[in-house]
This record gives C-alpha cells, sequence and structure tokens, in this order.
C-alpha cells in the first residue's frame, strides 16, 4: 500500500524530533511505499540537510512552519466574509475554554463548531490558493476581539489587550499555515489524495494534513505519539505558550531539543486562548483519526484524558536497535560490581543533586563504591547544572587520598562517551553493575531501556512510564528521596544473585517488546487492519465514462507491487493535459475536486532511489 508519512521538525531531516524512529519504521516496511510530507521548524534544520532515503520513499514534499511568504492573493468581499465568518468561529470556541474532561458531552457542540471552522478555511484556503494573507490580516484580528468581548467568553479572553490579540492571531497564523499547502490534491499520485493511509509521526501540526486529507478524500488517519504534543504544550504554557521542548516534555525518542522553539512568557488571556487551540486541535484529531498509537500507558492517559476513544487506542513500544548492547548483554559477569552508573543528557529534570546526596549516604554503607556519570550538558542550562553538579560532588567527596579505604581520587566522575576507554553507550553501561536513573520528570525512559539491553540491574525514580517499562524487573523508589534511592543501590551491591537475576529478567523483557523487529511488525498489522476497514476510495470509469465495478481487484490493497492499477491510481491528468474531466479508464477518488494553484513554500522533489545510513 501507499503510506503519507506527515511528520513536523523530525525526518526526513538530518535533526530533529523522532528522525531515527521514523526511518527505522520506512526501512523496515520495505513492502509498502511511502511519501513523506516535512514540516520544518528552523532555517538550520532545514541548511543541515536531509538523510539519505531508501528506495521505497517515492517522494519528499517538504513546508517550512517557521517562515510563510505573502501568497498574493486579492481576496474579494465575498472571500473575506467567508473567511471572517469560519475565522470568527473558530475562534469563538477558543473563548469559551479547553475541552472538558473526556467522558462528559458538554464539549461535543464546541467540537463540532470547532471542526466546521477549521475545515470551513481549508476549503476557503483550497478555493482561493491560499489564507496567508488572510490569517495575518487586520479581519483576523478583529475577529478575534470580537470573540474575546461578545457574550459568554470566559474571563481571562475578555482581559485580553491589544498586544494579546496580536500575539495570539500571530500563533494561529502560524499553525494553521498547513491549510494553506498544495499537497490536498487527487491529480494522480501528487497529492495526499493518493495516498492509502496517512501516518503522523506526532500530533499537533504533522496531523493538521492528515485530518484535511480525511475531510477532503476520505483517506484513513494514523496519528503516533510516543510524547502527547499538548502535554508539551501544557507544561511550557507555565512559562509561556511556546511548544519548548526538552527532556520529559513529551518529545519522541531521538528528538533535538534544539529544534524546538524555546517558550516565551505571554499574558494569561493568551495563555488561555492557544491553551483552547491546542485542546480543540488535539480533540479533533482523536476523534477523526482512524487509530491513535501511543508509546506508553502515561501517554495513553494523557490521550484519553484529552479525549481519546479507547477503542482507537493502541500501545504500541517505540522499537530500539539492541544489536549495539549485545555483547555487554551476553557478558553481564564483566562488570565492576563496586561501580554505579547513571547515562543521560545532563539537565535539571535528570535531578543529579538528589542523585550526588544520595551516593554521600552509599559511601557511608559501601566506603568503596564509585559513581561514573556519562553525559552532556543540553544547552546553556544544562551546562550551568553541570557545572553545579561538579562543585557539590568536590563538597560531598572531597579527594580521598588516605584513610583505610583511599582511592586517590574523587569517587565521583563526570565523563562523555567516544573517547578510547568509553567509545560508546555499550561501553558506558558496561562499567558498572547498577544503573541509575534518578529524574523527576521522564517520558519513555530511552536510558532504561538501553540498560536492559545490557542486562543491568537498575533502580529507577517512579516518573512518566518507568514502571510500565521495567515491569518488576528492576526497584523502582519515589523521585526526589535520596534516602530510598540510597537504600535500593546499597540492597542491590550487596546482593550479586539478585543483580544477575533481575539484570537477566530485564534483558529478556526489552528483547520482548522494545525491540525495533517489534514495532515494525506492529505497524505493519496495524496497517492492514485500517486499510481492511476503509472503504475503496478509488472508481474506475470506462470509455463512456461509466463506472466499471470492480474494476479495482481486491489484492490491490495488500502489500507489495501490483501489476496494471495495483492499487495505485493513474495518472488523472498526465503531464500536457490540462484539467479536465478524467480520461476513460482512469481511477479517480471519490468527492476529489479539480486541483487548485494553491501556493506552496516547497516544490515536489523527487527522491532518488538511494540506499544508505543515517
Amino acid at each position: 500500500m501507499r503510506i503519507g508519512l506527515l511528520t513536523e521538525g523530525g525526518y526526513p531531516y538530518v535533526s530533529g524530533d523522532a528522525g531515527l524512529w521514523c526511518d527505522r519504521l520506512v526501512r523496515g516496511l520495505g513492502q509498502h511505499e511511502f511519501d513523506v510530507y516535512a514540516l520544518s521548524r528552523t532555517e538550520r534544520q532545514e541548511t543541515a540537510g536531509q538523510v539519505a532515503l531508501p528506495s521505497q520513499v517515492n517522494r519528499v514534499r517538504t513546508a517550512p512552519l517557521w517562515t510563510a511568504e505573502d501568497d498574493g492573493v486579492v481576496h474579494g468581499r465575498r472571500v473575506r466574509r467567508r473567511f471572517t465568518e469560519y475565522y470568527g468561529a473558530l475562534v469563538s470556541v477558543l473563548c469559551e475554554g479547553a475541552p472538558a474532561d473526556a467522558g462528559t458531552d458538554r464539549s461535543a457542540p464546541q467540537a463540532d463548531r470547532f471542526g466546521n471552522a477549521l475545515y470551513g478555511l481549508a476549503e476557503l484556503a483550497r478555493d482561493e490558493g491560499g489564507l496567508v494573507g488572510a490569517l495575518r490580516s487586520e479581519h483576523a484580528v478583529r475577529a478575534l476581539e470580537r470573540a474575546c468581548r461578545a457574550p459568554g467568553a470566559l474571563g481571562t479572553a475578555r482581559e485580553a489587550r491589544v498586544p494579546d490579540l496580536l500575539a495570539v492571531a500571530a500563533h494561529l497564523e502560524r499553525a494553521l499555515r498547513p491549510l494553506s499547502l498544495d499537497w490536498y490534491e487527487d491529480d494522480g499520485n501528487d497529492g495526499l489524495g493518493s495516498v492509502d493511509l496517512c501516518h503522523a509521526a506526532s500530533g499537533g501540526a504533522a496531523a493538521l494534513p492528515g485530518l484535511l486529507a480525511r475531510h477532503f478524500f476520505g483517506v484513513p488517519l494514523l496519528v503516533t505519539e510516543y510524547g502527547v504534543r499538548l502535554r508539551t504544550h501544557y507544561l511550557g504554557a507555565g512559562a509561556g505558550a511556546g511548544a519548548g521542548a526538552g527532556a520529559g516534555s513529551g518529545v519522541a525518542p531521538g528528538a533535538d531539543p534544539a529544534s524546538a522553539a524555546a517558550p516565551t512568557p505571554h499574558a494569561p488571556a493568551v495563555r488561555s486562548l492557544l491553551t483552547a487551540f491546542h485542546g480543540r486541535l488535539a480533540a479533533e484529531v482523536y476523534r477523526q483519526a482512524a487509530c491513535v498509537t501511543p508509546g506508553n500507558a502515561h501517554a495513553r492517559r494523557w490521550q484519553e484524558r484529552c479525549g481519546a476513544d479507547r477503542a482507537k487506542l493502541r500501545t504500541v513500544p517505540p522499537g530500539m536497535d539492541a544489536s549495539r548492547f549485545a555483547a555487554v548483554g551476553e557478558s553481564p559477569d564483566a562488570a565492576d560490581p563496586r561501580t554505579l552508573v547513571w547515562v543521560g543528557r545532563v539537565e535539571p529534570a535528570k535531578d543529579l543533586v538528589s542523585l550526588l546526596h544520595a551516593f554521600a549516604e552509599i559511601r557511608r554503607e559501601e566506603p568503596g563504591t564509585r559513581l561514573r556519570i556519562f553525559g552532556s550538558a543540553a544547552g546553556t542550562e544544562g551546562e550551568a547544572y553541570l557545572g553545579h553538579c561538579r562543585m557539590l560532588a568536590a563538597q560531598l567527596f572531597p579527594d580521598e587520598a588516605a584513610g583505610p579505604h583511599a582511592v586517590g581520587d574523587n569517587p565521583v566522575s563526570f565523563e562523555e562517551t567516544g573517547g578510547p576507554e568509553v567509545p560508546g553507550l555499550a561501553e558506558a553501561y558496561a562499567a558498572g553493575a547498577v544503573v541509575i536513573l534518578s529524574s523527576v520528570v521522564e517520558g519513555f525512559p530511552v536510558g532504561l531501556v538501553e540498560a536492559m539491553f545490557c542486562g543491568r540491574a537498575t533502580v529507577s525514580t517512579d516518573v512518566g512510564a518507568v514502571v510500565e517499562v521495567i515491569g518488576g524487573t528492576g526497584l523502582v523508589v519515589p523521585p526526589r528521596n535520596p534516602r530510598a534511592l540510597a537504600e535500593a543501590c546499597v540492597a542491590l551491591l550487596r546482593d550479586p544473585a539478585r543483580r544477575a537475576r533481575l539484570g537477566a529478567a530485564a534483558r529478556a523483557r526489552a528483547l520482548e517488546l522494545f525491540t525495533v523487529e517489534q514495532n515494525i511488525a506492529a505497524f505493519h498489522d496495524i496497517y492492514l487492519e485500517i486499510v481492511s476497514r476503509s472503504p475503496v476510495r478509488r472508481v474506475v470509469l470506462d470509455a463512456a465514462g461509466e463506472p466499471r465495478p470492480f474494476a479495482v481487484p481486491a489484492e490491490a490493497w495488500l502489500p507489495g507491487r501490483w501489476t496494471g492499477l495495483g492499487g495505485r491510481a493513474a495518472p488523472r491528468n498526465p503531464p500536457g493535459r490540462a484539467a479536465g474531466p478524467p480520461l476513460p479508464g482512469t481511477a479517480v477518488a471519490r468527492g476529489s475536486a479539480t486541483p487548485h494553484g494553491l501556493s506552496a513554500p516547497r516544490a515536489t522533489t523527487p527522491v532518488a532511489a538511494t540506499e544508505g545510513a543515517r
């Protein structure tokens, strides 16, 4: 089948969210064909280039979210009136607040109004060649102001001043830029209308083109969220309305925190309106998706609370490459039995301060123990935090060159992988017998799974999806509790047999649940299940223009490349032919419309049939 892979700030760019996961998925499903529709977040991301793509990727179409040129479209009075009607309806729903809790019916009418307004704007954009200028116009700001002053609006919305209105309008213009793209076509093999399934690699902006493909052409939508984008916005809303990303913020595995915009402080009215917008958009995505695949039960609970139907949810843990940890996992006895290891990105959410205080208690119980911290700082805040942790370690553990348990240097070391002694992550985990996770905020604990692949006993804090991942094969303690962390580590240091049992069980669990192969097989089954429940949208016409029943073979929906139509629509308008009635014997889609010359920030990029690793 043909998959439209929708990404934002990630694949196929070299840096970004979930790029490694997408690359493994595409390469692992070679029996399918992929069209990649990518939204970039920053200019730096685009200039860094793209990864080498496998032959099953037919084409890549890209568009920037960080900028948009004015489309130059001059709208008449009728179009401006329609725009004001749809835009005003959308923002009036935002002024009524975020969606009600899942399981109630209070937000159903508002959800319908939001969806109708959103699709009305999309249809207007497709009819008129884009809405970039309209979304930036004074008409948009005035419509927003009327909604904020209308009876029934929340108190925070009523308090919005002119700078607040401008900030909200600017954010909505950026968020709705995908409406003006020329991706929503059913012209042969050139648009989202020609794919069998849209797979959004995250919620938010990445899922918006999938919503429109479903609205225009009935293409089923699959949404994968290894980190809930709405949760990311909520966590950042306390400091601002940006979509800042960081550890535990809900960003998918492999995310580049520098690729996301840092949050900026905003007034309560701005935070309230933008939170309502993102909540309504997430609820609409969940409502229209054929299936939603969270990566763990922690994300699943967030999605249910935000309106996702439990019947549509299918938990699929992210797949990780276990082969690079195989050698370490098969020789767990080679570890130093007196060494504790921490591996990760150094930042406040990892709570190394509590770990250092816990290690002070561990040293009192087991004086010969060492702690090796492997990781680099993330950004300016991370650098400052790393410096603070180094100073704390020096204060807690002055160089011990004398005494009955002399070690000659500080028992805590801060190291980075990549050197001759520790060239990679596998060697870092191999350096100790117990691996520690001390975070206070965590999404899916990638480092914990890596330690499990290495057959190491673990001590972790009870945050995020840790309990679900560890599944009884490691010790779990409350966060911000140095004493509990110390007691768990001492218990494992004093019991080698228990360490071995837990390490072996952890490795077996990781190999069963968290490998790339498991992830790819799960999505292959989900693809087939969704398509089997979706109606055949293509109709073949004969020379007289009449439908030909059963002209699209049933096997067209099975994986593989078939002869003839083979599940692919023939080009409705071959090169050199103007748009017009379908050619005789051509497959077309129900509900398709004549393509419009929409303004597009990027043109279609043919992809060469190349093999290569990132």
